[in-house]
């Protein structure tokens, strides 16, 4: 092949490549993936579920939307450099919960989709399943704030070492992100100083 066709060649593929590599907030969603809107008191989030690259982990989070556990629900924890509860693995997020009276209704934890087979990382705006151990993830998810890569797989933020499972991105309302992640926090609620002081309300998740 002459050079010429061969450097045009290579520029094709990386094109295509980076088209279909994931990437942090903002970026334009894919044909593949569902987008979910969180209306919340201090401002629509609009999230691109991937299903392509994390299918299990996608499937609950959209049968929690589609079930309507997140209306009514807070967001009600926000780290930050000022307030964390643990300055050996420092990260940024802010965490959702599903509605109190739907604790009751949850459905069954699932597999952990790890990044390492995913190929999802914890950039800016990543959508994560919280958890405590492995395989334990239900209906709560955090955003990232800025790329947190202790959170990959093979980080230090969980001591076992297999980080948190991303199965989508913020693409709009990152603003509402940050502002929500600002806002005033307090020692009294579940996670301590992270507390957000009073929660944001959730109210309603649907899909776009």
């Amino acid at each position: 092949m002459p050079v010429g066709l061969r450097c045009l060649a290579y520029a094709l593929l990386a094109a295509v490549g980076a088209a279909q590599s994931p990437a942090g907030a903002g970026r334009e969603p894919l044909a593949a993936d569902t987008l979910v809107i969180f209306e919340t008191a201090k401002g629509n989030i609009e999230i691109a579920v991937d299903a392509a690259h994390a299918p299990l982990t996608a499937a609950n989070f959209l049968k929690y939307v589609d079930g309507g556990f997140y209306d009514g629900g807070t967001i009600n924890r926000a780290v930050r450099p000022d307030n964390t509860t643990r300055h050996d693995v420092e990260i940024q997020v802010i965490q959702f919960q599903i509605a109190r009276e739907r604790q009751r209704d949850q459905l069954a934890p699932i597999p952990l989709e790890r990044t390492s087979v995913t190929g999802l990382k914890h950039l800016d705006g990543a959508v994560s399943m919280a958890r405590s151990g492995p395989d334990t993830a239900r209906g709560s998810f955090s955003i990232v704030i800025g790329d947190q890569p202790e959170m990959d797989f093979a980080g230090k933020r969980n001591p076992d070492g297999q980080g948190f499972a991303v199965f989508g991105r913020v693409v709009k309302g990152m603003d509402v992100v940050k502002a929500i992640q600002a806002s005033p926090t307090g020692p009294s609620g579940p996670y301590g100083t992270e507390s957000l002081a009073p929660p944001i309300a959730i109210v309603k998740a649907h899909r776009r």
